[in-house]
């Protein structure tokens, strides 16, 4: 593993400390799963409407499908994580991602031979493809990708693992906030079958053989050691950074704490997702504009940034099932604020707080619950079984806004069961102990 993991160039030989490298490389990673988020999605769906022969109803429920697919199977990738690393594992994913946005730029001329051959009408033909390809990006972009760069740094910070979440998240949350724009500029310049080539080319071959050269799994198969002098300084009253023991997947399944934080960063998937994918809808929906709609990104992020920075600081000293209550009250914030759009004026500001709290805390959550709580030998493992959950929120979150629609008329019922979830998380919250440690030094 060592020889590997010197290969092209040793990082212990780096002129400083290897960690700022694996920092700098996991946020580039992150950032190259944006074709396969949601957000990177939902500016391609107007598109995909107008050229495809797919309703809106049917391609929520394509993109259902194919995220469900997904979140069932990353359980069995983070196991994969956990034996071949993370270099191998990102490699992977770079380029199967790269290739699955080429294969959706193909789908109406698929349909075209196909639907010649008798295979199905065109539509069931169009919703099935679709249905393939967004498996695709979103198990290899948001899945794979994400878990394993996240993972990575992770590993490669111990005593000041919050603090690396957070610049992490500070530099995601950026480039997921600008991201729909830049990627509506180029669907207007070269047009989305041209827009997701581009991407293809950036991640598919420019990213991976980034990946060949920075990324690396662990500090110790490198010949150095978790935070180098970073750890080393006045530790103050913290928590501990690792538990006692590694949890095994099935061990951390049984207690309450693993399930109160996979609900919430569920919950805020499904919520976000939908939101997200049907932005431009919901608001014009309720008298508001496309721009306005797109505009919530921005300010949602810079409040997010603030959040992040400040959460993943504490997440060193503070019970991070205190961190779970504040998320699951920005939850409640946005819900009531989507309840109330297009009613009341401040019901737009609502949901930008509300998601900024939303977003800002789940990168800090999800990034360091999981190795605080459970431990790094079996993080893969765990986080990824944590993480199809998530998946499978995301997957439900489109399908179940387009339904309230069709039900109500409005995205009310959509909010309101969403609602209802977060106020049983802040319950739960305060039972979501780290159960690694004694009863009284849950931390």
């Amino acid at each position: 593993m060592k020889r590997h993991c010197n290969k092209p160039f040793p990082p212990s030989k780096f002129p400083f400390f290897y960690c700022w490298v694996i920092l700098a490389a996991g946020t580039i990673g992150i950032l190259m799963s944006i074709p396969g988020q949601t957000m990177g999605v939902s500016v391609f769906i107007e598109s995909l409407l107008s050229d495809l022969q797919i309703n809106r109803n049917n391609l929520s429920l394509a993109y259902l499908v194919g995220t469900l697919g997904s979140g069932l199977i990353i359980t069995r990738a983070g196991k994969l994580y956990d034996q071949y690393g993370a270099r191998v594992m990102a490699f992977i994913a770079g380029v199967m991602l790269g290739v699955m946005l080429v294969y959706l730029t193909r789908v109406d001329r698929l349909v075209s031979v196909l639907a010649e051959h008798g295979w199905l009408s065109p539509a069931m033909l169009t919703f099935v493809l679709l249905a393939v390809g967004f498996w695709g990006i979103r198990f290899f972009g948001q899945g794979l990708l994400t878990m394993v760069s996240r993972n990575m740094v992770m590993k490669w910070f111990n005593r000041r693992r919050g603090l690396a979440n957070a610049v992490l998240g500070i530099f995601s949350a950026l480039g997921f906030s600008i991201a729909p724009k830049i990627l509506d500029q180029v669907i207007m310049r070269l047009e989305w079958r041209g827009a997701w080539i581009f991407l293809a080319i950036l991640v598919g071959i420019g990213f991976a053989l980034f990946v060949i050269f920075f990324y690396r799994d662990n500090p110790e198969a490198c010949g150095c050691v978790a935070d180098g002098k970073l750890g080393a300084g006045k530790k103050g009253r913290r928590p501990p950074s690792l538990p006692d023991h590694d949890f095994t997947l099935p061990e951390a399944r049984k207690t309450i704490a693993f399930w109160a934080f996979t609900l919430g960063l569920s919950l805020s998937a499904l919520y976000i997702s939908g939101l997200t994918f049907h932005v431009v809808f919901v608001f014009e929906a309720s008298g508001l504009t496309r721009e306005q709609g797109l505009g919530i990104f921005i300010p949602t992020s810079l409040i997010a940034v603030g959040i992040q920075f400040i959460g993943g600081y504490a997440s060193d000293y503070i019970r991070l099932k205190f961190l779970l209550l504040l998320f699951a009250l920005g939850m409640i914030f946005s819900a009531v604020g989507l309840i109330m759009l297009g009613e009341q004026s401040w019901a737009y500001w609502m949901i930008i707080s509300g998601n900024g709290v939303v977003w800002g805390l789940y990168t800090v959550l999800i990034g360091v619950t999981w190795p605080r709580f459970f431990g790094l030998k079996h993080l893969g493992a765990i986080s990824g079984f944590s993480l199809s959950w998530t998946v499978i929120g995301s997957a439900l979150g489109p399908y179940m806004f387009s339904l309230s629609v069709d039900l109500t008329s409005s995205y009310d019922l959509v909010a309101w069961i969403c609602l209802a979830i977060a106020v049983i998380l802040v319950v739960l919250a305060f039972k979501a102990d780290n159960p690694g440690l004694p009863a009284n030094l849950h931390l």
